[in-house]
């Protein structure tokens, strides 16, 4: 815990009390150092001081590697959400508007995909809203820059999260600054604290004194890593790996080591004199006076050792298996560029390929799901306060598709789809904008209809 600042350490004391308080602190280290792993610096390891060569220390970074691929092929596709209803459609088409300009106003696909990432890294990330002046405002924030307490009986429902991350790096602690944001249920209603503090904790300027935000719940929704029940801290995708990306990292360092030391081979002399050995040069086109000992029984003579130190097979193997028990470990499929070929054809081959990753994210789907429905509850329950927008009264459902970057046999999904538009379980405006017909699926249906008219 001594990587955490006094103003953090400060912070969780007060806001988390009992033994509880130091699980915090020992968590929000641990999730540090999982980061540090991540990003490279946390595999560097030490060595050996006795020995007389300076150990190669090579690091393979896969970890950033596979979860960037669990968070790209999850992510990369934004879901698709509908706003339904069947007894009020055009006034569900409106709030799905209103749904998707908040959404692309604030880059949502983009902070999606990073979110995906601090998510598998450090076990939980927290979704927060804020009331901005021109509208809702949509963020993400890493599990190191927050902690949070639920209902004792309820670890679904949240009464207070506290957001916090340094201003500046100052050395003097005096000079340092430190912001801290608490949002509280109190009476049902929800309250905001928000200040500047030094180094030692002072308050440095006061923004929000315990000031009522007019909403009846916490703008903040906390998603968690594949928890377990009750689980409040979740699971890092990071420490599952940190054992073979040792290993990994070891073997290859040791192979450079091993092919640097027998790649030379090894000059040896018989029956040279001592002056001869004195003077020897080894370099290119260089002439060697070769002078026979006089205590020597035969003439002198010179030769080259060549290694048959021979592993290689051997090393494949063992960092083949290595990196791919990381690949299996995260099920995301190991695939060269020799297994594609032959399948890259066939979208149910690939889609084959990917199963256990897409059952993987399907799971991990009902929480970011959950997270996704509260968040459109959310950005409208804020508006109806602070009216941003004049949307209509009606009692719609929320629908998420989710969407893989794998090659679909598309033909077979666009009739499946227009079936379904047929069917009206589908939209015609829904069926356009999925396969980017028109980027307005209403104005697209109005040209149709106005063609239809004149035909």
């Amino acid at each position: 815990m001594n990587n955490l600042s006094y103003p953090i350490q400060k912070t969780i004391m007060d806001e988390i009390n009992g033994i509880f308080a130091q699980n915090v602190l020992a968590d929000i280290s641990e999730i540090l150092g999982l980061y540090s792993y991540y990003d490279g610096s946390g595999q560097v390891w030490s060595g050996n001081g006795n020995l007389d060569y300076t150990p190669t220390r090579m690091v393979t970074n896969f970890i950033k590697k596979i979860i960037k691929k669990e968070a790209r092929f999850m992510f990369s596709r934004t879901p698709e959400i509908r706003i339904e209803s069947a007894t009020s459609p055009d006034a569900a088409a409106i709030i799905q508007d209103y749904i998707r300009k908040v959404l692309s106003d604030n880059e949502f696909a983009k902070k999606l995909t990073m979110a995906g990432r601090d998510c598998f890294i450090g076990r939980r990330v927290a979704l927060k809203l804020w009331c901005g002046a021109d509208g809702v405002e949509i963020m993400f924030r890493p599990s190191f820059e927050f902690i949070y307490d639920t209902e004792f009986d309820e670890s679904d429902r949240m009464k207070k999260i506290v957001f916090f991350y340094g201003l500046n790096d100052e050395k003097e602690k005096k000079d340092q600054r430190f912001w801290k944001q608490k949002f509280e249920l109190e009476g049902g209603r929800c309250y905001i604290t928000e200040a500047i503090y030094d180094g030692n904790g002072k308050i440095k300027e006061i923004i929000h004194d315990f000031n009522d935000t007019g909403l009846d719940f916490i703008p903040a929704y906390i998603i968690v890593n594949d928890p377990l029940t009750g689980d409040l801290k979740g699971e890092s995708d990071v420490a599952e790996l940190i054992s073979n990306q040792d290993r990994y990292n070891r073997l290859k360092s040791d192979d450079a080591d091993t092919l640097m030391f027998h790649m030379f081979p090894v000059t040896i002399a018989k029956n040279a004199s001592g002056d001869c050995l004195d003077n020897m040069r080894i370099a290119p086109n260089a002439v060697i006076d070769l002078q026979t000992d006089q205590a020597a029984d035969g003439d002198a003579a010179i030769e080259k050792l060549e290694s048959n130190f021979s592993y290689s097979e051997a090393y494949e193997n063992s960092i083949n298996r290595v990196k791919s028990d990381m690949y299996d470990i995260m099920e995301v499929p190991y695939i060269t560029t020799e297994q594609l070929s032959g399948i890259v054809q066939s979208g149910k081959a690939m889609k084959a390929l990917y199963w256990e990753l897409i059952c993987k994210c399907e799971e991990r789907w009902c929480a970011w799901d959950s997270a996704i429905k509260w968040l459109v509850e959310a950005i409208l329950k804020i508006n109806s306060v602070y009216g941003y927008a004049r949307l209509p009264e009606a009692d719609y459902t929320i629908k998420i598709e989710h969407l893989y970057p794998i090659m679909e046999d598309e033909e077979a999904e666009r009739i499946t789809d227009l079936n379904e538009v047929n069917a009206k379980v589908r939209s015609r405006r829904n069926y356009i904008e999925k396969w980017n017909i028109s980027t307005d699926g209403k104005a697209e249906i109005e040209a149709i209809a106005e063609e239809n008219m004149i035909d």
